[in-house]
């Protein structure tokens, strides 16, 4: 096999250089043949960049010096004003007596003349309003406290809880009872009761009652409670609740 028969069996690209010239042609026309040139000298793509920020900066410096005008010509406006005001204390010196005269001859500063003084009574409406305020709060007064004399007065009551306890299991306990509910008093109203068990045989009375607070106490209770010496050892409040 020569050599001309075997490079025709390679798969070799004869046409890059044509494909590489059709390609540039492409970008040239879409891009512009002086991007394209810069983009394929070597180099150029920094010398591009550095131009763009040198060009930024130069727009930069622009908009400073102006800022820069803008400033310098508001502080001269600034300067200008502030001479201006330093003058005025000055000349409103001379006008401050002028207008401090002023509210003298107002008719409000004028004192009273003489001769209307008989005709004056400075006093007596005063005098006739106080009366008449005065007079106003009694009533008022007196409406209250009827008021509140024809509503019934509130009764404050508890609810008590007694827990009676006996000598030992030979104790009556209806004798109990009936020891505790003879102590009656103003106020006292006694109500259901049930024995409890307490161990050993012995049972406690429990014993329920209702008692005005400005009448009854527990401490009258538990005090008339074991005056009955035979029948009880001890009172003790199981519960109170106000009504």
């Amino acid at each position: 096999m020569t050599a001309v028969q075997y490079l025709s069996q390679e798969k070799i690209w004869f046409e890059k250089t044509q494909y590489d010239e059709a390609e540039r042609r492409f970008y040239e026309g879409v891009n512009g043949p002086a991007l394209q040139a810069q983009s394929t000298a070597p180099g150029t793509g920094d010398h591009g960049e550095l131009v763009t920020r040198m060009k930024d900066l130069e727009l930069e410096n622009q908009s400073l010096h102006k800022v820069v005008k803008d400033l310098r010509s508001a502080l001269s406006k600034l300067e200008a004003r502030v001479a201006v005001l330093e003058k005025v204390p000055a000349s409103a010196a001379t006008v401050a007596p002028c207008a401090k005269a002023a509210p003298v001859q107002q008719p409000k500063e004028r004192a009273p003349v003489e001769e209307d003084d008989d005709d004056l009574d400075l006093f007596g409406s005063d005098e006739e309003e106080d009366a008449e305020a005065e007079r106003i709060r009694e009533q008022r007064v007196k409406e209250y406290t009827e008021r509140k004399a024809k509503k019934p007065a509130i009764i404050a009551k508890s609810s008590i809880l007694l827990d009676v306890k006996p000598w030992d299991d030979e104790t009556d306990m209806a004798k109990l009872e009936e020891c505790v509910r003879s102590v009656q008093a103003d106020g006292l109203v006694w109500g259901t009761s049930k024995l409890v068990p307490v161990g050993y045989g012995i049972k406690k009375l429990q014993i329920q009652c209702v008692v005005e607070d400005d009448k009854v106490g527990t401490d009258m209770l538990e005090e008339e409670i074991t005056k009955f010496e035979d029948y009880v050892q001890s009172v003790d409040v199981a519960a109170f609740n106000k009504i």
